[in-house]
């Protein structure tokens, strides 16, 4: 397996994409069933393989990723052939997992307690993989208008 299964809530929510996924292998719910039953390790690797597809898929079109902490802030922009990093530091008693520590931040970005770092790199091994390492280790997919914000700020 290459990233991890779906949870169930996902897998859930995905019921009518895994029907499809079956189709496409010509099982029917009556066969599926029958695997499940009679079959439990070959049900659990179509269920693997089905969620590769499906974080394939969600990370391949990922181009934002960001991680927050109490104090510090990690934005990336995930490109092609390499990853962008903007890191944020607060020195300061100031709370960014609180709508209102945020706030701040975004208000006074420039303040003498924010230290701003951004680099880049190539990615070490596969695109996704290391995008998918990154969102197990606690980052969100987003839509990079942090991301954008300062690093318009920085240029």
């Amino acid at each position: 397996m290459k990233y991890r299964q779906l949870t169930k809530e996902q897998f859930e929510s995905l019921h009518e994409d895994f029907a499809r996924f079956l189709a496409t292998q010509s099982i029917d719910v009556i066969e599926w069933n029958q695997i499940k039953k009679e079959k439990p390790k070959v049900a659990e690797e179509e269920i693997n393989i089905f969620s590769d597809v499906v974080w394939d898929d969600v990370l391949t079109k990922t181009n934002y990723i960001e991680h927050f902490s109490k104090t510090s802030l990690n934005l990336f922009k995930c490109e092609e052939k390499e990853i962008h990093r903007i890191a944020i530091k607060i020195n300061w008693d100031i709370n960014l997992l609180e709508q209102e520590g945020f706030e701040w931040l975004m208000k006074n970005p420039m303040d003498n307690s924010v230290e701003i770092f951004k680099g880049s790199k190539p990615y070490n091994s596969e695109r996704n993989i290391e995008i998918f390492d990154l969102i197990e280790k606690g980052s969100s997919i987003s839509k990079g208008e942090i991301f954008q914000y300062f690093n318009q700020l920085i240029n």
